[in-house]
Order: structure tokens, then C-alpha cells, then sequence
């Protein structure tokens, strides 16, 4: 009997495919039938071809899924978690990715940005959710990785970060003076408007307590 291919493909929980992925989810070493297979079945209609070396199982595959391979290694973070937290109030239509180049690339009318971050950074999981099939950052890891990456910026609801976590991360960015600083400074201006006691609870330690170095 005929291995059915497309069963294992809807059999996966992935709604995204590399062509590796699709090598590896069908245990087939002959790249040239994989290849064959996959333009027959996109042809068919029975697969969709997202963009070059991905594939998915129809349009209705999730976007931050395919955001983090497009480029890999990456994660979804910055504005896109910020404002799905209630950090910041201004909504964006592109997803935001932190990875290693920077890039703006659209697929079926999506917009992605992708933001360059150092290595020892972006390979760091502190921070770091793992969804089923995809990696997302925490609010205090996309409130961080924002900081690295402007120089300048407005947050809106800076309540809804928990400070302790932004300590605990603040190291993986390598003793970053500025970064130190700038939290610091974030970290006075929310408990300025916080009340007295909730401020005395605040103040237990500087947000900015991870080792500036460089």
C-alpha cells in the first residue's frame, strides 16, 4: 500500500512546513521524490506553498508560526507582545521577530519585520516562552529587547511588566550601560506615579540590579 503522505501531513500539529521539516515528518532520504511530492501536491491544491522552502497545509496556518521560519533562530517579540500585554496601546498589522538579520518581507499580504539581535542574545532562552510551534517572548523580555534595540522609546502601561523578571533578564544583554540606565529610569518614572505604599513595596531593588559593565 501507498504511503499517504498528506494523512501525516494533517496528522501534524505544525500548520508550517520547511522542506526539511516535510524530509523529516515523511522519513524520506530521496530529496528529488520529496520534491515531486510537494510540487504535486501544491499543485493539486492539496498543500500551499507560502513562499520559497515553506509550505503549509492550507492558508489558514498560524502567522507566527511561519514568522519564526522564515528565519530561524528567532522568536516573536517587541511591539507585538508589548501590545498584546497592554504595555503599549498603538497596534501594529505586521508581526515583529527578533532575529539574526534585519528585514521587512510580506507573505499572503502579511507584513513581518525582523529586528537583528546579537547571538549570545537571540540563543538565550530566558524570557523565552515556548508555544506548541513557535517561541515568544515574555513582556519583559520584548520590553528588553526594545530597549536594546532604541535608544528612545514611549511605553504606555509599564504596570504590566513584573520587574523582578526584568532584573533576572537584564544580565543576558551583556552589562549593557545604556540598557541599565534607561531601566532605571523606566523603572523610576512607573513608581513615581505609583501610591506611597505601593511604592515603598516597589522599591525593594533597583530594576536596573544586573551588572553594567560594558
Amino acid at each position: 500500500m501507498e504511503k499517504d503522505y498528506i494523512l501525516d501531513l494533517m496528522r501534524s500539529k505544525k500548520t508550517v512546513f520547511t522542506f526539511k521539516d516535510l524530509i523529516l515528518l515523511w522519513t524520506e532520504s530521496d530529496v528529488n521524490f520529496v520534491k515531486k511530492k510537494i510540487h504535486r501536491y501544491v499543485k493539486a491544491g492539496k498543500m500551499n506553498a507560502v513562499r520559497r522552502g515553506i509550505y503549509s497545509k492550507d492558508k489558514n496556518y498560524d502567522k507566527y508560526e511561519l514568522a519564526t521560519k522564515i528565519y530561524t533562530p528567532s522568536y516573536v517579540s517587541m511591539e507585538t507582545t508589548l501590545g498584546a500585554a497592554g504595555i503599549t496601546f498603538q497596534l501594529y498589522s505586521q508581526i515583529f521577530v527578533a532575529s539574526y538579520t534585519t528585514k521587512e518581507i510580506e507573505c499572503d499580504g502579511q507584513k513581518y519585520s525582523y529586528k537583528k539581535i546579537k547571538d549570545t542574545i537571540l540563543t538565550n532562552q530566558i524570557g523565552i516562552e515556548s508555544r506548541e510551534n513557535y517561541s515568544i517572548a515574555s513582556p519583559e523580555r520584548a520590553f528588553l529587547d526594545v530597549i536594546y534595540l532604541n535608544k528612545d522609546y514611549h511605553f504606555d502601561n509599564l504596570s504590566a511588566l513584573n520587574w523582578e523578571k526584568v532584573r533576572e533578564i537584564l544580565p543576558i544583554y551583556g552589562g549593557n550601560k545604556r540598557m541599565a540606565k534607561m531601566v532605571k529610569m523606566y523603572h523610576e518614572a512607573f513608581t513615581a506615579d505609583l501610591p506611597a505604599d505601593s511604592r515603598a513595596q516597589e522599591g525593594g531593588g533597583s530594576a536596573s540590579d544586573g551588572k553594567a559593565t560594558n
